[in-house]
């Protein structure tokens, strides 16, 4: 990209994030806090609690729509790949952009993702500084220079 490019405004953005892993959820936040990042991040410890909070169901009446959803595959009782399933077979939520997050490389973790929908699948790395790099990149381009989907009209 030239020195000259415009760059487009950093947006304010609300993150979902369903990780059953307290480390992992503990170190996005850490890197969105240094980072001085305006997104407010918001985290499902299991894919029914995600579910109903995309769907706006009690407790989560008044939580707001996100605009990404990072999804790890590996949940306890409902797995990342079938919350993905039923947010992508969901007319309300169909169009959220989904990145799953893992530590498996596994063809068919990756093919299952990818069939079911998936924006991206995005594999956790071992080193801090590369997850904290990966992080960053992957909001930079869907929180920053990406083009949302609209959101759908209120009834």
């Amino acid at each position: 990209m030239p020195a000259s490019a415009p760059c487009r405004p950093v947006r304010s953005g609300e993150i979902l994030l369903v990780e059953d892993s307290i480390k992992d959820a503990r170190l996005i936040r850490e890197v969105l806090s240094e980072q001085g990042h305006k997104y407010q991040l918001h985290v499902a410890r299991n894919g029914e609690d995600a579910l109903r909070m995309l769907r706006g169901e009690a407790p989560h009446q008044d939580h707001l729509r996100p605009d990404l959803v990072l999804l790890d595959v590996n949940l306890p009782s409902l797995s990342g790949i079938e919350v993905l399933h039923c947010i992508k077979s969901d007319p309300a939520l169909k169009t959220l952009p989904v990145l799953m997050l893992s530590t498996s490389r596994a063809d068919r973790d990756v093919s299952d993702c990818y069939m079911r929908h998936a924006n991206g699948y995005l594999v956790k790395p071992a080193s801090y500084d590369a997850f904290v790099e990966l992080i960053e990149l992957t909001l930079h381009f869907w929180l920053e220079r990406s083009q949302p989907p609209p959101r759908p009209e209120v009834s």
